[in-house]
């Protein structure tokens, strides 16, 4: 089969289309014949070598995490899904090795749920990761409850805009940092008081609209927790997806600080795919690419300006 790779860390010229042997689904797994795989910041930041301290890998490196598709074939004990059924899954596995950006990935089934009737394979694609991330975030770390207020830093990105839905979803205030060009955007996803994080400091913004601080900070983006205690309730807690570093520093603080590494989940991946067929959820895709051109696809991602989610179609 066809699949991007890298056979060493580094720029986006070192992904190559490769010809790789078809992987085998082994016990509990299925084998999904990948119709689209989003592109997420992970993807480059393991080219890079970034995260290669804290995850397993081996090359050839396949990247990828998210995909939808079909299930080819079903390994001894799989029962969830039958041949031929469409799905979508978050692909990480323990060893960084046989990603998304491929024709078929193996995958354990718990990893999956069906599709989203509702959607086509690419916008199911822009899924998993980020919205897992974003409910995992908001619900299994920082318990955001209705008529409680959460800031979003980075509203307009791929959790970003997930994040926003499950909030208002959740009978919460939405505040979101964002360009101005964005707040539109945002505020069709339920945000209900976007921010400018352009103009410079974004504390009087949110301090105006909420002079008790607002319940959860959500961090998207990085760099901004230690000037969000400012803008945070007495009881409030904070969860961020990209510094763990400062998430610590917060802790011995005695702040309620969460960092989050999303988890596979079947259940929750099941939920979120209630609430797109019930119009509860909605993505967003700002660029398609097809497979060869995934260099592509990982420098606009890396610009981190993107607003909503990038696809490879395969």
């Amino acid at each position: 089969m066809q699949a991007i790779a890298i056979t060493e860390f580094g720029g986006a010229d070192k992904l190559q289309l490769i010809d790789v042997p078809m992987p085998e689904p082994g016990q509990g797994e299925i084998l999904i014949r990948v119709k689209a795989a989003g592109v997420n910041p992970v993807d480059w930041k393991i080219r890079r070598g970034m995260l290669k301290g804290r995850m397993p890998h081996k090359f050839p490196l396949i990247p990828g995490w998210d995909a939808a598709g079909i299930v080819s074939r079903r390994g001894p004990g799989a029962d969830f899904f039958a041949d031929g059924a469409q799905v979508y899954a978050y692909c990480r596995t323990p060893v960084i090795r046989g990603g998304t950006y491929a024709e078929y990935v193996t995958v354990p089934q718990e990893n999956a749920a069906l599709k989203p009737k509702n959607m086509s394979f690419e916008e199911a694609a822009t899924v998993p990761l980020a919205a897992l991330t974003a409910y995992q975030s908001l619900f299994d770390a920082a318990k955001l409850e209705r008529n409680e207020s959460v800031l979003i830093h980075a509203a307009a990105g791929g959790v970003g805009s997930f994040a926003v839905q499950l909030a208002r979803n959740q009978g919460a205030r939405v505040f979101g940092t964002a360009s101005p060009r964005n707040h539109a955007y945002i505020r069709g996803l339920g945000c209900t008081v976007p921010v400018d994080y352009t103009s410079g400091d974004f504390r009087p913004r949110v301090r105006q609209a909420n002079p008790d601080g607002v319940d959860v900070v959500f961090d998207c983006v990085g760099g901004v927790l230690t000037a969000s205690m400012e803008v945070l309730g007495k009881a409030g807690r904070v969860v961020s997806i990209v510094d763990p570093g400062e998430v610590e520093k917060l802790k011995q603080k005695g702040v309620q600080a969460h960092y989050v590494f999303v988890s596979p989940n079947h259940d929750e991946l099941t939920a979120l795919t209630r609430m797109i067929e019930d119009g509860r959820l909605r993505t967003h895709i700002s660029a398609r690419f097809r497979l060869d051109e995934a260099a592509k696809a990982q420098a606009m991602s890396e610009t981190q300006h993107t607003v909503g989610k990038i696809v490879l179609t395969i």
